[in-house]
């Protein structure tokens, strides 16, 4: 593999961490004043499938096996379907620093997911990086106290979603990894989001004729077309590029980069500010992914 490649997959996954970053203020701005959660789902899996499939009648057709299939719709199921309820009914109770904050409980996710279904060893090191990781997202979910309040409709029962959103995404890179080998990144992508577009179908189609369209600004507009074509099409076209020459875990290292993004954009936008609660669950939660990705390296250099 060139080192160009490298380069290239490394900057893409730096473009989707900027994206997703600013993805959670903008996403809040819409919900739910505009558009319901389920809704705005099923307009992102539409969107995305239209492009998806529009963008490959300029490619060759690729042949799926019939053996493949499962793990496709698998994949349309954590990485589109679970994924995207789970962050979107979360992010709309919750605030955008805390929601980009347990995000990055995903490389925890991943190496647990990896270490029971691919066999990956576990160090004392990466197992004491769970621990810490997961403590500190529970301490987060909680707001520093009990955890019995967790399925209150509020901020900890939002963030409880977006945790769950983590993990179904760290099971959805697990299961797509594989494919990578075998098919064009665009193929398994056009396929896991029509597989995802048909799940999410039940779920969003009620609250579709809720939305008020002639009540929307332009601004709303604009940050609809955000979310469809930048987080939705542009992001996961990047992010399975990029599966393709690296390994889910690296994949998984860039989402520490946005709470960096979310909270720059937070703070600009007015929609969220930094708490002790937050700050002390981030110290957790990023000394934890310190020791699962990186503690290894460092010793070995």
């Amino acid at each position: 593999m060139s080192k160009s490649t490298k380069i290239k997959a490394h900057l893409a996954l730096l473009a989707v961490a900027l994206i997703y970053g600013l993805n959670y203020s903008v996403a809040k701005d819409v919900m739910p004043n505009f558009v319901q959660p389920r809704a705005f789902i099923l307009m992102r899996a539409t969107g995305a499938v239209i492009l998806f499939f529009a963008l490959g009648l300029s490619f060759k057709k690729e042949h799926i096996q019939s053996k493949h299939w499962l793990r496709i719709i698998a994949a349309g199921f954590f990485g589109v379907a679970a994924n995207q309820l789970l962050f979107f009914e979360g992010l709309n109770i919750t605030t955008p620093i805390s929601a980009s904050v347990i995000m990055t409980t995903n490389p925890i996710m991943v190496l647990s997911l990896s270490a029971v279904f691919l066999k990956v060893p576990l160090t004392w090191p990466r197992i004491f990086g769970i621990s810490l990781g997961i403590s500190g997202a529970l301490y987060l979910i909680s707001q520093g106290g009990s955890l019995q309040s967790v399925f209150n409709e509020g901020e900890s029962l939002g963030n409880l979603l977006v945790m769950l959103n983590a993990l179904s995404y760290a099971a959805y890179l697990v299961v797509v990894k594989p494919l990578m080998a075998i098919y064009r990144p665009f193929t398994v992508i056009k396929w896991v989001f029509l597989a995802g577009f048909l799940i999410v179908i039940p779920f969003g189609a009620p609250q579709v004729p809720n939305i008020d369209w002639m009540a929307m600004p332009a601004k709303i507009y604009w940050e609809i077309g955000f979310v469809i074509i930048c987080t939705t099409f542009l992001a996961y076209l990047l992010n399975i590029y990029a599966l393709k020459t690296v390994s889910s875990t690296t994949v998984s290292f860039y989402i520490y980069l946005q709470p960096l993004v979310a909270t720059g954009a937070a703070i600009m936008l007015g929609t969220d500010e930094p708490n002790r609660h937050l700050l002390f669950a981030a110290l957790l939660i990023f000394l934890g992914v310190y020791l699962v990705s990186f503690y290894r390296r460092s010793k070995a250099q």
